[in-house]
């Protein structure tokens, strides 16, 4: 009886989160935003339903291991792919660009440090 509640917590807590997910994957305007819902809330979301099927599998006796594995495959990919798709749109420029450092013009930037003898950008 435990695991049924369970399950059915997980099944809606797990819905909640995508839907919020799919409404903010829908409503936010540019794709440095759009990107969180998704990768965040969604993440959460499907990690949520993964686990209810979970302990269903485990209560009815059947209990499977693929869901672990495409709950951890989940985990690792949506954050990678999340901070490509940001890195894309850095180097595209179509976003805002994030202000200048306070010190460093080089730090973590896309300019590179000038040669002062010969005015060449080096690289290092």
């Amino acid at each position: 009886m435990i695991a049924a509640y369970a399950t059915a917590a997980c099944l809606i807590i797990g819905a909640g989160f995508a839907l919020v997910a799919a409404i903010g994957l829908l409503r936010f305007n540019d794709s440095m935003t759009r990107m969180h819902a998704p990768t965040k809330i969604g993440t959460i979301g499907i990690g949520a339903l993964l686990l209810g099927s979970m302990i269903h599998a485990y209560e009815t006796g059947h209990g499977s291991f693929h869901e672990l594995l495409i709950m951890a495959f989940l985990f690792v990919t949506a954050p990678i792919s999340a901070n490509f798709i940001a890195k894309v749109n850095l180097h595209c420029r179509s976003c805002e660009t994030p202000p200048a450092p306070p010190r460093d013009d080089t730090w973590s930037t896309l300019d590179a440090p000038t040669d002062e003898s010969n005015g060449a950008k080096t690289r290092s």
